[in-house]
């Protein structure tokens, strides 16, 4: 996932319509991202897109979710090389791109379906792809802190708490129409690394 999730225009067909599935969902949340809204957001034909997800709206919305985790993944996989605090700030650089672009009407389609209330006694596929992106982000994080020298038992702990942080930042961030909680949550969030590996990372 770019600065935006929004669909490229000359995109092939099928990774259109889940790239617009992303950005609908981060920017109005999964009950609203039907699959005829998605065809329309992504300018695709509606059989199309009944023709790529014969499953429905739920396949989509998985496919979705897992495109913006990986693309997520990807940003920090290569930020990451340089140490956690470079990962920190690419993750920071990354929402805040996403959400001052759309002019706070986007935030993170992960998060977005996260918070949907599924089926009774049933965890949808979507779901379930949204708790495996969080838990790649978190894998990643904590690997680069223990390799930069955190304490071992503490890194899972710490990577948790930034994921968790910054998607609440970028919720606050969306309500209050202003970057200062990503900010303010960025500031702490570094100071917290560095003081777990030592020093600067």
């Amino acid at each position: 996932m770019a600065r935006s999730s929004a669909p490229a225009p000359g995109a092939p067909s099928r990774d259109r319509i889940v790239a617009g599935a992303a950005d609908l969902i981060s920017r109005r949340g999964l009950k609203a991202a039907s699959i005829r809204e998605v065809a329309k957001h992504a300018k695709a034909p509606l059989g199309s897109t009944y023709h790529y997800f014969p499953e429905g709206k739920q396949q989509l919305a998985t496919e979705a979710v897992r495109y913006a985790g990986a693309a997520v993944s990807g940003v920090l996989r290569r930020q990451l090389d340089a140490g956690p605090v470079a990962g920190l700030r690419a993750f920071l650089a990354l929402w805040r791109g996403i959400v001052v672009e759309s002019d706070f009407r986007a935030g993170c389609p992960v998060l977005a379906v996260s918070v949907e209330e599924p089926p009774a006694d049933e965890t949808p596929p979507a779901l379930a792809a949204a708790a495996e992106a969080f838990q790649d982000w978190e894998r990643l994080l904590a690997e680069t802190l223990r390799t930069h020298g955190a304490d071992a038992e503490r890194a899972p702990g710490l990577a948790a708490l930034i994921v968790a942080s910054v998607e609440g930042a970028i919720a606050m961030s969306r309500a209050r129409r202003s970057m200062e909680p990503l900010d303010q949550v960025a500031e702490q969030l570094e100071a917290l690394i560095v003081g777990a590996v030592g020093g600067p990372a």
